[in-house]
């Protein structure tokens, strides 16, 4: 990565750089048996759409607060990276009473409705399927996402001194989000090419470093499991040999 990237987009586009074609996220959800791969550019491609969609569609501007209620999923990361390339902080768990924006999955919608703003709803289904009928008073993101551009334009430069990302509590700006995460790769023994497996949730700054942020910032990738609980020990340890992970957050 780039000395001088200075947000979590800064990070995106040294990674699109430096390899496209490498793996980014590795999903699996257990309860499902869902696998899902994306490269930096697929991934990259996903973000470039969403943001257009928040920055377009959704009329989101820097400064604006999405509360984002997803559990740890490739789409989560997917959207954390589009808040950060538009500049709207993304609230993580937080209060759609309070946000701009909000974005939920299955469990949240009723909470969701107390947002003034505009709402997404994700049906978190594998292969990004659609919902039969979106919830009521929301749109849905698998409808409203492929039609998108392929590339990104913000209207405004993000200031990376700006509030990025707030959760547990605990707000950072996207510079400081790219210090700790540099830091936490640090800490993993992360390096360029290290997979990363991890099966922690994203409503703490350690789920979202481990599963997103830290392999981001070191050139590596994550294997981001949900449900990981439910795997034997035999599994986990397939896994690990068939994904070459290298280090792990379980």
């Amino acid at each position: 990565m780039n000395a001088s990237d200075r947000t979590p987009a800064d990070l995106l586009r040294s990674a699109l750089a430096a390899d496209p074609a490498r793996p980014l996220v590795t999903f699996y959800d257990d309860a499902t048996g869902e696998r899902v791969e994306l490269s930096v550019a697929t991934f990259a491609n996903w973000v470039a759409k969403t943001a257009n969609l928040l920055q377009g569609d959704l009329a989101a501007a820097p400064g604006d607060r999405l509360a984002l209620l997803l559990p740890a999923h490739w789409q989560s990361a997917v959207w954390l990276l589009a808040c950060a390339s538009v500049g709207v902080t993304a609230e993580v768990g937080g209060d759609p009473a309070d946000a701009d924006l909000v974005v939920a999955g299955p469990g949240q919608f009723d909470a969701g409705l107390a947002c003034g703003g505009e709402r997404i709803a994700l049906s978190l289904a594998p292969l990004g399927r659609r919902f039969p009928a979106p919830p009521a008073g929301y749109a849905d993101y698998a409808v409203e996402v492929p039609s998108q551009g392929d590339r990104f334009a913000a209207y405004a430069p993000v200031d990376p001194d700006a509030p990025a990302i707030s959760v547990g509590g605990s707000e950072l700006t996207g510079a400081q989000l790219v210090e700790r995460a540099r830091a936490d790769a640090g800490e993993l023994g992360l390096t360029p090419g290290s997979r990363l497996l991890t099966g922690r949730g994203y409503d703490t700054w350690e789920g979202l470093s481990t599963g997103l942020y830290a392999p981001l910032a070191a050139g590596g990738s994550v294997v981001l499991c949900r449900h990981l609980d439910t795997l034997s020990q035999e599994g986990l340890e397939k896994r690990i040999e068939s994904e070459r992970v290298t280090n792990t957050a379980v």
